[in-house]
């Protein structure tokens, strides 16, 4: 299935496909979520516009005022916005950024026993930390534009939980004249942490003649996301204590949880058509 861009007539298209070659793949992706397509979008002060499930937004007139937003599709790699009037007003931004990963659930502590000469269980193991989500890839395609103050563009990766701390080994019980204490649980091993997630990439088309305004009136942040601590490993069991030549021996600590990766940092360029 084809998706074309009503309301925009050959020439522009031509200067598209000139522009980017991607355009082209764009249209003709038969996978493609359906494009939102309006005469004006109107997003009113402190409001926020929500892509939802699409990740087109064709609009011959955007208008942005003061402190509003646009939240784009997380769930879709790369998003499109498409505009031949955009106006925006001040503190406005555009956030793709990346969602954070949660953190890993703590290992369970190994059982303590009841009654004499008894070893504690061994933990459970900290889960890892998840890692954070890419920020989106932005294509902007812009014909003429006016900004009161910077468009934030927030394209971050997020950041990686944090791994699970492992779980303490359960405590060995006391000896006696008849047995030995029991020995102690290992303590659990912990999780890693999750990676950061890569920043997004900003690309935008735009006019010779915007130049300056885009070098001055748009504000990227794409780092790639903080990478999850690895978790604390569990402390071992104690050992059960008795008579001399009775005790039990203390049980092992889970081994530390490895730290995960930096997210890579996106690009942006500014392309000419």
């Amino acid at each position: 299935m084809w998706l074309f861009f009503y309301g925009y007539d050959s020439t522009y298209f031509y200067k598209m496909k000139r522009s980017v070659g991607m355009l082209a793949v764009i249209i003709a992706c038969s996978t493609c979520t359906a494009q939102i397509h309006v005469e004006k979008l109107i997003i009113k002060a402190k409001q926020k516009y929500l892509f939802g499930q699409s990740d087109i937004v064709v609009a011959d007139t955007l208008i942005m005022e003061d402190s509003s937003s646009i939240v784009l599709n997380r769930l879709k790699k790369e998003n499109y916005i498409h505009s031949k009037l955009t106006i925006i007003g001040n503190h406005c931004f555009i956030d793709g950024s990346g969602l954070n990963g949660k953190p890993g659930s703590a290992g369970l502590a190994g059982n303590s026993p009841i009654g004499p000469c008894k070893s504690g269980a061994n933990a459970t193991p900290g889960k890892d930390g998840i890692d954070g989500l890419s920020g989106v890839n932005l294509f902007l395609y812009l014909e003429k534009v006016v900004v009161k103050s910077p468009l934030l563009l927030q394209l971050g990766g997020g950041n990686g939980g944090n791994g699970g701390k492992g779980g303490e080994g359960g405590s060995g019980t006391s000896g006696t004249v008849h047995c030995k204490g029991g020995n102690g649980g290992v303590g659990g091993n912990a999780g890693k942490g999750g990676n950061g997630g890569n920043g997004g990439t900003l690309t935008i088309h735009y006019p010779s003649s915007l130049k300056e305004l885009m070098e001055k009136k748009f504000t990227v942040k794409n780092s790639g996301g903080n990478f999850g601590k690895g978790g604390r490993g569990g402390y071992p069991g104690s050992a059960g204590l008795g008579p001399a030549g009775k005790i039990g021996r203390p049980g092992m600590p889970g081994t530390e949880g490895i730290d995960g990766q930096l997210g890579k940092n996106g690009t942006f360029s500014f392309v000419l058509h």
